[in-house]
């Protein structure tokens, strides 16, 4: 799957949030956010690049969302392994159920 197919498909931020995201929807695992850096399908045409994910390859995948203006927000984030057949989950904690409510 190149970059570009997985900002197509990935979720869309809702307009009221989208003030407030997180600039990836996905990117390497590291000391800090590592390559390869997956953007929002928005900021695609002006921040993404040509890339393939491919197995083997250790992402997390997140979001930070707020309202604008809002004092609050909520950021989710898992790790991933991409396999051959699709991904394995690596992340073990699990989110706390009446807080994705």
């Amino acid at each position: 799957m190149t970059f570009r197919e997985y900002a197509d498909q990935a979720w869309d931020i809702p307009d009221k949030y989208y003030a407030n995201r997180y600039y990836l929807s996905a990117h390497g695992c590291g000391i800090t956010g590592e390559y390869p850096y997956l953007y929002h399908r928005g900021d695609f045409k002006d921040a993404g690049y040509d890339g393939t994910i491919e197995p083997g390859m250790v992402l997390c995948v997140e979001s930070y969302i707020a309202e604008e203006g809002g004092s609050q927000g909520v950021k989710l984030e898992q790790q991933i392994l991409v396999t051959e057949t699709g991904i394995e989950l690596l992340s073990r904690f699990p989110f706390e159920e009446a807080l994705l409510k």
